[in-house]
């Protein structure tokens, strides 16, 4: 955690410049992707047509990259926790194993695509006259489908390894390909729109091959083989759930985009624009919109480190100003981007190819009606990240999805049966206003929280020396009194004992907060919100700081540790002794009555939540399953009593130590 340690007293301006900044490039690049094909099939031939059927394609290629970012950021999420482990082998069976599920994915999205292509097209807003540009098109970029959503994901992967510089030479070279490519292949071959798909293909062909050449020969922290590939789906669904918050934000923009394409070709063919001038439109105006806000992302997703240290350690004021200064950030570049959308529409469209009047009318308006409030669509973004960033996965979620699926989708369903296809328009603004004044509310509450919370200072821990010997790990039911055991347990070696001792001296070692650190077990997040809470910045924080917090007292000699995964952190150390303790649930409801005072609901409804939260965390630090007999020494009941739970557990610690000691390494 010492590298770390800058981002909790450098200036936050400075952090901010070296973090964002790269981050912000690297979406800008690529934007790129999914800019310049409509730029110049625009500026061709082909004109609003070509753009209205490269429109229709965009979203459907997202439903590929959802699945592959989301294999990939949960990858990267679970790399990180296995890097902390010094688990090479580990590492390599993640990468392995989400190379195998995109390929597999994106050969599923391959076949399902050509056998449902047209039916497919049409849903998506294609008409009789973009339809066979459609079809060239797709057909072309779906036989690099694989290439296309694996370049990603390895540039995730070369990032996660230490690798930036690499892994914006992925990105950079294949759009830049794509920019050279694209006026040979449309203009000089006269390709037209196959042209730009063979531009596209060719970049991403060639950022794959950048990608993969990396990973299998440059790579830092570890080392593929054959095994790294044999597919294991406990590590999938280990990294896939890291990454469901990524997968739930791509689907967001399918769906919005499927229903906006499928009210405008419906309304716009009511009305004097047809339906492709519209379809057109609107894929010129979200690819703009995608340029403003991938520099918004930038920015905040480069504040995520510094917002997550900075909560996990406590320094809340630390956390305020990096909030205050992006959303400042946030609100010029909405304020810059309204006002050329406003007042100089023209000249950003003219950048697509000009057209007649008509579609330069519509054109106009799209700008002016549906990014009216693109300010709010852009802090709403922001304060989305944001939570993120902090582990609050349900305020993240409210504040991604009231914009578009909760305001959006049903007024631009609604609308329109009343003000024809400016309803579609005016969905958008409306729905950013929705949007923002929930997002907002939350965000200035949580605001107000972080002003008032403090840190509680605890005195520094730590390490007891000790003598070699054997280290009890102890995991527990809540409610089997594991903790007092286990004190007895070190009483009766006469070792040291580590529970709360142990968070003080992961705090102390990682500059986080033990008030932090103690919570990560308590919070009431469950299912696939604990599971997003334990993908965020803070949580990866604090699980390394307690594994190195785990080792360094292993270092030190024989010791019981209660607690926080300890047995797996360990493994491999042939002194380690791995104690499962349970209890039937009506001793441990009785056991929670004595100490805490619970009565029966109470006592089940702790049993129950904190036994979820164990099981969730020591699945995500190990991919193994919490209580089960395999993966432990010794299982035992705790109600013979406390006393009589501490002795056998003893006994067999001194002869388990007798035994070990003269095996070989």
């Amino acid at each position: 955690m010492e590298n770390n340690q800058a981002l909790g007293t450098e200036r936050i301006g400075k952090l901010l410049r070296k973090f964002a900044i790269p981050c912000i490039l690297s979406l800008l690049i690529s934007a790129l992707y999914n800019i310049v094909d409509q730029i110049f099939i625009g500026n061709s031939s082909l004109g609003y047509l070509g753009n209205a059927a490269t429109s229709v394609v965009f979203p459907i290629t997202i439903i590929s990259f959802a699945f592959a970012w989301c294999f990939g950021d949960g990858a990267v999420a679970l790399m990180s926790i296995r890097q902390g482990q010094k688990d090479d082998k580990g590492v390599s069976k993640i990468i392995g194993n989400a190379i195998v599920a995109n390929i597999a994915i994106s050969i599923i999205f391959i076949i399902l695509c050509f056998v449902f292509m047209d039916p497919l097209l049409g849903l998506f807003g294609a008409s009789d006259a973009s339809l066979p540009l459609a079809k060239s098109y797709f057909t072309i970029i779906l036989t690099a489908t694989t290439a296309s959503v694996m370049g990603g994901v390895l540039s995730g992967i070369i990032r996660a390894d230490g690798s930036p510089a690499f892994s914006m030479v992925v990105t950079v070279s294949g759009a830049v390909l794509n920019i050279i490519l694209d006026p040979i292949f449309i203009f000089g071959l006269n390709l037209g729109i196959e042209g730009a798909a063979y531009a596209t293909i060719i970049g991403r062909i060639i950022s794959f091959l950048i990608g993969i050449y990396y990973v299998f020969f440059r790579a830092k922290t570890f080392k593929l083989s054959l095994d790294s590939f044999k597919f294991s789906f406990r590590v999938f669904w280990q990294f896939t759930k890291l990454g469901i918050s990524t997968f739930i934000t791509q689907m967001a923009i399918v769906v919005t985009a499927l229903v906006g394409n499928i009210m405008l070709a419906k309304y716009g063919a009511e009305s004097i624009y047809g339906a492709d001038i519209p379809i057109a439109v609107m894929g010129i105006t979200m690819k703009v919109f995608m340029i403003v806000i991938n520099i918004v992302v930038g920015l905040v997703v480069g504040a995520q480190p510094i917002l997550g240290f900075n909560y996990g350690a406590g320094k809340y004021a630390r956390v305020r100003e990096t909030f205050r200064i992006v959303v400042i950030g946030t609100i010029i570049i909405g304020a810059v981007a309204t006002f050329i959308f406003q007042l100089f529409p023209d000249v950003v469209i003219s950048i697509f190819g000009a057209s007649d009047e008509l579609y330069m009318e519509f054109a106009r308006k799209m700008f002016r009606i549906f990014l009216m409030f693109i300010i709010f669509t852009l802090l709403i973004k922001a304060i989305s990240i944001f939570f993120q960033a902090v582990g609050e996965p349900k305020r993240s979620t409210i504040s991604s999805l009231m914009r578009d699926l909760v305001c959006f989708v049903p007024l631009c369903l609604i609308l329109p049966q009343s003000f024809g296809i400016d309803g579609v328009l005016y969905a958008a603004p409306v729905a950013d206003g929705i949007g923002i004044i929930v997002a907002g509310a939350l965000a200035v509450r949580f605001y107000i929280k972080l002003g008032r919370m403090t840190t509680s200072a605890a005195a520094p821990e730590s390490v007891a020396k000790s003598h070699p010997g054997i280290i009890i790990t102890i995991a527990r039911e809540h409610g089997s009194a594991g903790k007092e055991i286990g004190r007895l347990v070190a009483e009766e070696l006469n070792i040291p004992y580590y529970y709360k001792d142990l968070i003080a001296i992961a705090a102390k070692e990682s500059g986080l907060s033990e008030q932090y650190l103690n919570e990560i077990n308590n919070r009431d997040d469950e299912g696939a919100m604990r599971d997003l809470y334990l993908s965020s910045k803070p949580a990866e924080y604090a699980i390394k700081a307690q594994q190195q917090a785990i080792h360094s007292i292993a270092k030190h000699g024989s010791c019981v540790i209660v607690g926080r995964a300890a047995d797996y952190v360990l493994r491999g150390n042939k002194l380690l002794f791995r104690v499962f303790i349970f209890a039937p649930e009506s001793y441990r409801i009785k056991k929670l009555k004595e100490m805490y005072g619970d009565d029966l609901a109470a006592a089940k409804k702790s049993i129950k939540k904190s036994d979820k939260n164990r099981a969730s965390y020591y699945n995500t630090i190990s991919g193994l399953t919490w209580g089960a007999r395999e993966n432990y020494d010794l299982c035992i009941d705790s109600s013979i009593g406390n006393t009589a739970t501490a002795k056998i557990i003893a006994e067999y610690a001194k002869n388990l130590k007798q035994t070990r000691s003269t095996c070989p390494t």
